[in-house]
């Protein structure tokens, strides 16, 4: 079956977006979008997508975080299929009070999700990627706006938390995870993907290289998706990748 993806962005940004990335068909994808009016939230996000979802479980990423490493995709597979209610993905972060940070039993059970807290029960932070079955759009209407206004993505978290259905994966060290919410870190989140090119001669995230090793579109597809960018170091890449993968 073809992967579904709905893109959420703001009303002034969902134009070059749209030119961007298109349907998704030349990725074996199907593209939808849809705006959110205000920054009111994360958990909007699942009433926002609430028809797109039609009942279906999802998977909510946000669009300023950056995941590498060896072990992550077979960290997604096995988080896939566990059934009902949700999983977050915990980080070791040197400041988790800037975070949504997770606390454990003495099991590693989760026992306790809080965003920002002043006194974080571990320095696991949650990441900006969550699994969710599908309840997530009836229990986002349950989420009352916090101090800021805002229907905090934790507020939802911790509805699966007190029914006893929030899983918790910890990303090891064979994984990066970049928050590139600010200037600061954007420009490091660069640097590192910088260096994984300049270093091993491969490029990160690259939708065209992704799809083809998912099987959704062919080495065929793939060349011709190269030659439009074939003078450029990208389109190098691809027509490399179709010819010796």
């Amino acid at each position: 079956s073809v992967w579904e993806v709905l893109i959420i962005t703001t009303p002034g940004d969902q134009a070059a977006f749209e030119n961007l990335l298109g349907d998704g068909k030349r990725w074996g994808l199907e593209v939808s979008y849809a705006v959110q009016p205000s920054p009111d939230g994360l958990a909007q996000a699942l009433i926002i997508a609430e028809e797109f979802l039609d009942g279906s479980p999802s998977v909510l990423i946000l669009g300023d975080n950056l995941f590498f490493g060896t072990g992550f995709m077979k960290t997604l597979a096995d988080s896939k299929g566990d059934g009902a209610g949700a999983t977050v993905f915990g980080y070791e972060v040197e400041n988790p009070t800037a975070y949504g940070v997770v606390g454990f039993d003495d099991q590693k059970r989760v026992v306790s999700i809080e965003e920002k807290p002043e006194n974080p029960a571990s320095k696991y932070a949650v990441t900006g990627l969550y699994f969710y079955d599908e309840r997530a759009s009836e229990f986002a209407k349950q989420v009352k706006p916090s101090e800021r206004g805002e229907l905090e993505i934790t507020a939802l978290n911790e509805i699966y938390l007190n029914n006893g259905n929030l899983r918790v994966e910890l990303l090891g060290d064979g994984t990066t995870w970049l928050d590139t919410g600010t200037h600061k870190n954007l420009f490091e989140a660069a640097e590192f993907v910088k260096i994984i090119n300049s270093r091993k001669g491969v490029r990160i995230c690259c939708p065209e290289v992704e799809s083809y090793r998912q099987g959704w579109i062919t080495s065929e597809q793939l060349l011709a998706l190269s030659q439009p960018l074939i003078k450029s170091g990208y389109g190098d890449y691809l027509k490399y990748v179709a010819l010796n993968e």
